[in-house]
């Protein structure tokens, strides 16, 4: 590493988080807490910028390191390396929140109280291309288009609700021109790929509103797919009437997809439009096969989460079948904890998990920390568990809840730990992955562990 006689250019920077022995980085003379500030001269703003000029196998970079002196390093690599380091997050200048105040913006929902981060309404395009959220692209200026356009920031995932200016503008509550289906078209026009979110609001956006957005994205060849996901209401809202919970409504809305599904596998091979799986379970339709899916494209967003789960949890029990598995002379009594819109898929595996050697019931648990209609498991308090598991510790020994209920640290919504569940409930309770084999992997492990 050396010291310029000048500084490198002022920016934010991306901080090393952690740091490969003997790799480029190492050999180069960084180490964790250095912060990357540019790539040969360009300032970082975000991961992207970073894979955008340090694609060579050499790049010259300035550097702040932990004593807060500027220098300079020039990292090497071979064709196929890795530069050695990974940084502490993907956004090194703040994420981009939401300008809007949509009616039905789900953050503005949640109780208070709770830690900040959850109240962060982030509508940053770089995450719409990094991880697929869905953003409004209504913060977006001309050089953020031109940008997106550079850097072939490809697919992007866009929340669009409506194309009628007046539903948009009741929906989302704009503060400053709303310019999002003009950048949509120069994005498509530029060969960037559009993955498109509608949330459905009764009396709003639905029905004839709802017709006339499909027409407008369907004349879009670069609409690769349009997700219809069902308003969420929790207890704190005022500003929604109703959302899609009875079996009437929900059925509507699969009634009204169904004929443009059949006509884009007709036109372009795909079925193109998606409902969520709460529609599909609110109507207690049956979901669309696999194939149907088009290869998941939205499956983050809540579309084909349930399919997957349920032929894939078949093809383990299928192979599970051609073994034999150690029966438990008692096999151990486990629940599985869920919310209550996957409960009801989840009670109709359950006799089949018990191929594993355990006997398995499920246990859904209402959200009272949100209320209103939510039901996923994803959302459930740590609270809310252990009040549920704790009325019923007498009917399992061992009580297993999806993984997707907590964050990177650990927590649950309302800051408990799955330690604090456990010891709240007076029960074993543990994490257990949130897919097919993950599942059947735990069960297989409580059912050897009670036969030995």
């Amino acid at each position: 590493m050396t010291y310029p006689t000048e500084a490198p250019p002022a920016g934010p920077g991306g901080r090393i988080a952690s740091i490969e022995p003997d790799g480029p980085a190492a050999l180069a003379g960084l180490s964790v807490g250095d912060v990357l500030v540019t790539a040969d001269g360009e300032p970082l703003r975000d991961v992207i910028d970073w894979l955008w000029v340090a694609d060579g196998d050499s790049v010259e970079v300035g550097v702040v390191d932990a004593r807060g002196v500027e220098c300079e390093a020039v990292l090497e690599r071979d064709w196929d390396e890795p530069w050695g380091f990974e940084f502490d997050g993907v956004v090194f200048d703040g994420v981009r929140e939401c300008d809007n105040a949509c009616s039905f913006c789900f953050v503005a929902q949640l109780p208070p109280g709770m830690r900040p981060s959850l109240y962060v309404r982030d509508d940053d395009f770089r995450l719409s291309f990094l991880t697929g959220n869905f953003v409004t692209l209504t913060n977006l200026s001309d050089e953020d288009v031109d940008r997106i356009v550079e850097q072939r920031l490809s697919p992007m995932h866009v929340s669009l609700h409506a194309v009628d200016e007046d539903v948009r503008r009741r929906l989302m509550c704009p503060t400053a021109e709303d310019r999002a289906l003009e950048f949509t078209d120069r994005l498509l026009a530029a060969g960037i790929a559009v993955h498109v979110q509608i949330v459905l609001v009764p009396g709003v956006n639905n029905g004839e509103v709802l017709e006339r957005s499909l027409a407008w994205l369907a004349a879009r060849e670069g609409i690769e797919s349009v997700g219809v996901v069902p308003v969420g209401m929790t207890r704190y809202q005022t500003r929604i009437a109703a959302g899609y919970d009875t079996p009437e409504s929900a059925a509507a809305v699969l009634a009204q997809l169904e004929p443009w599904r059949a006509r884009m596998r007709s036109q372009r091979g795909l079925s193109w439009v998606h409902a969520a799986d709460e529609f599909h379970l609110a109507a207690g339709a049956e979901l669309p096969a696999w194939d149907d899916y088009d290869g998941f494209p939205q499956f983050e967003n809540g579309i084909g989460m349930v399919r997957a789960f349920i032929d894939e949890t078949g093809e383990e029990l299928d192979e599970l079948a051609l073994s034999t598995p150690v029966p438990a002379a008692k096999p151990p009594r486990v629940t599985l904890v869920t919310g209550a819109f996957f409960a009801p898929v989840l009670s109709t595996l359950a006799p089949g998990l018990e191929l594993t050697g355990c006997a398995v019931s499920v246990l859904p648990v209402a959200n009272e920390l949100l209320g209103g209609n939510v039901g996923v498991a994803g959302l459930l308090g740590g609270d809310d568990i252990a009040r549920a598991l704790a009325a019923h510790r007498d009917e399992a020994d061992v009580f297993l809840v999806p993984d997707l209920a907590i964050n990177d640290d650990g927590l649950f919504l309302d800051d408990l730990a799955i330690v604090g569940v456990a010891a709240q409930a007076g029960a074993d309770v543990r994490l257990v992955s949130c897919d097919a084999a993950g599942l059947v992997s735990a069960l297989l492990e409580l059912s050897t562990a009670k036969s030995g």
